[in-house]
């Protein structure tokens, strides 16, 4: 199974979504991209030339990587697997500083009415600290988990427990 993996903003491509993963022996792609200098356009251009390349079955994102990877999803029919997934980075980005643009993310938005709900899970930390819109997260996507004690920076998330159980359940490992 090949996964597409995507981190979120000041992230690294090889976070705990991707050890995770590859700890369950998938066969994982995970670029690395720089926010504040790539601007939404490029970052979405670069994850759909990757998916035209790869034979990707899945889809991960972890925060404002839950943007490209659930856009990416409605976009190829593909499953999607969430963690503390930035649904509004037009609203959170700002907050935490950036300064880029934020009207592709305003655009793109709508598509989220779309999701094929079983196709997708989340996975939420009870205590993430960063994003306070998972009501959102939890209408659009309602197969997910809600992990108590856990952060917004996958402490205590357990990653590889939850990946597993959904994987399994879809028949993919």
């Amino acid at each position: 199974m090949k996964i597409l993996t995507i981190h979120g903003y000041k992230g690294n491509a090889h976070n705990a979504v991707y050890s995770a993963l590859r700890t369950l022996g998938a066969d994982t792609i995970s670029p690395q991209f720089d926010y504040d200098k790539d601007s939404p356009e490029y970052v979405f251009a670069a994850l759909r030339k990757i998916l035209d390349e790869n034979q990707v079955d899945m889809i991960t994102g972890t925060s404002l990587g839950g943007f490209f990877a659930l856009t990416l999803a409605i976009e190829r029919d593909l499953p999607v697997m969430l963690t503390n997934p930035c649904l509004m980075p037009f609203l959170h980005l700002p907050r935490l500083g950036y300064t880029g643009e934020i009207d592709t993310f305003m655009k793109v938005f709508p598509i989220f009415t779309k999701v094929d709900t079983s196709k997708a899970y989340a996975v939420i930390g009870e205590k993430d600290q960063i994003i306070d819109t998972h009501d959102f997260t939890k209408r659009i996507i309602p197969n997910y988990d809600v992990v108590e004690g856990a952060d917004h920076f996958s402490r205590n998330l357990n990653l590889e427990y939850y990946f597993r159980k959904e994987l399994e359940k879809g028949g993919y490992i």
